[in-house]
């Protein structure tokens, strides 16, 4: 049996994996790193010193290089492949969940390559794999983990000498994704196992946009949540206090899926849904286009405000994430705006930009939704859900 230690970085397999690689058993086996940034394998052979196998890894460290990727499934099975050199493996790798997303590619790519190993050992002479994901860095998911390794005084030595001496640029890098601090240097090192589903699920959870977030149906599981069920009820109803059914449609930004959009055209409201995401927008038009009272558009913020339908009210329900430019909504065809944003978002992002518009007035302030903590990925983590809070907006002078 071969441990095979799969990372983005050689500095991620000392960080995370120490406990793999300097198992104390007399009988532990061989191991080897497998560098996803390099496309290179580094050999750790049997009876090898825990303090020679830091050594032998030490030169591969590199400065923060922000163009260190995941080579892709098919280039990693071969190197794992070529790590096992025909034994049976168990292969650690990162989280798909990890929110630095080069190393949650790596960890997802590297489950895909070793289930297209196990499906051709089948029918051929390669190894049969395990993999295990570290928990890590997770400053935003607490995990349900399957193996739990406390680590010694002199495993955690190793490892901050390994940080001081062979990666000291990296305590002091402007790079967020490859800086070097207390919270990634674990004392206890966490590992799960995940399903084909949960994986992707875990992937896609932390994706803030885009195919990745895509990558599964309700990524953010607005089907399934407590939370987000008594969110998108209370916002239908706040919805429907101010703007009856019955006008002009409703223009809804980002609709996502149509998990609001659905409540709204419940309600009697026609509802103008725009989604830019191809992959959002074809499940968005699966589920509303029977009802006759949804039209589904493909803009983004800035075509709307340049070219969009006018509605009855506009509305940017848990979108305005995004570093969108908020002057473009003193363009949108509407005299009323329903904004609604996490508390600590609306403080930060919204309440600067309201206090200097001479566009828009308040006229309710509501909190729609209190904080919650739930599981996710089918209890495979859990994490807080921060609550949210809506502004109706009137146009000035309208």
């Amino acid at each position: 049996m071969i441990e095979i230690v799969v990372v983005l970085r050689v500095e991620d397999a000392v960080l995370d994996f120490l406990s793999v690689l300097t198992d104390p058993d007399p009988g532990a086996g061989p191991a080897a790193v497998v560098l996803a940034d390099r496309g290179d394998v580094l050999p750790l052979p049997a009876g090898t010193p825990p303090a020679e196998r830091l050594a032998l890894l030490a030169p591969y460290v590199r400065s923060a290089e922000e163009d260190a990727v995941s080579p892709g499934p098919d280039a990693l099975a071969g190197l794992i492949r070529r790590a096992a050199d025909g034994h049976s493996a168990r292969v650690w790798t990162h989280s798909p969940a990890d929110n630095r997303r080069s190393r949650g590619r790596v960890g997802r790519d590297t489950a895909l390559a070793c289930a297209r190993l196990t499906d051709a050992a089948r029918d051929a002479a390669v190894p049969v794999l395990t993999v295990r994901h570290a928990v890590g860095y997770s400053p935003f998911l607490q995990f349900v983990s399957d193996l739990d390794r406390p680590l010694d005084r002199a495993q955690i030595a190793a490892k901050l000498d390994f940080v001081n001496d062979a990666a000291p640029g990296l305590l002091d890098t402007p790079s967020p994704e490859f800086m070097v601090q207390t919270p990634r240097i674990p004392a206890a090192e966490r590992f799960f196992g995940a399903d084909p589903t949960e994986r992707e699920r875990l992937f896609a959870l932390l994706a803030s946009l885009g195919d990745e977030a895509a990558a599964v149906t309700d990524p953010w599981e607005f089907a399934t949540s407590p939370y987000e069920a008594r969110r998108l009820d209370a916002t239908a109803a706040w919805v429907r206090r101010h703007c009856p059914p019955g006008g002009k449609p409703l223009v809804e930004v980002g609709a996502c899926e149509g998990a609001l959009t659905a409540r709204l055209a419940a309600d009697g409201f026609s509802v103008y849904a725009t989604e830019p995401n191809p992959h959002f927008r074809d499940r968005l038009d699966a589920a509303q286009r029977d009802t006759g009272a949804v039209q589904i558009g493909t803009e983004d913020l800035a075509e709307l405000a340049k070219d969009g339908p006018e509605g009855a009210a506009y509305l940017l329900v848990e979108m305005l994430y995004y570093g969108q430019d908020l002057a473009l909504l003193d363009d949108l065809p509407t005299g009323l705006l329903f904004l609604a944003l996490e508390p600590e978002a609306l403080e930060a992002r919204l309440r600067p930009w309201l206090a200097a518009s001479a566009v828009w007035h308040v006229v309710e302030e509501t909190r729609l939704v209190a904080p919650r903590v739930e599981p996710v990925c089918g209890g495979r983590a859990y994490l807080s859900k921060r609550g949210s809070v809506g502004l109706v907006l009137r146009r000035t002078g309208g």
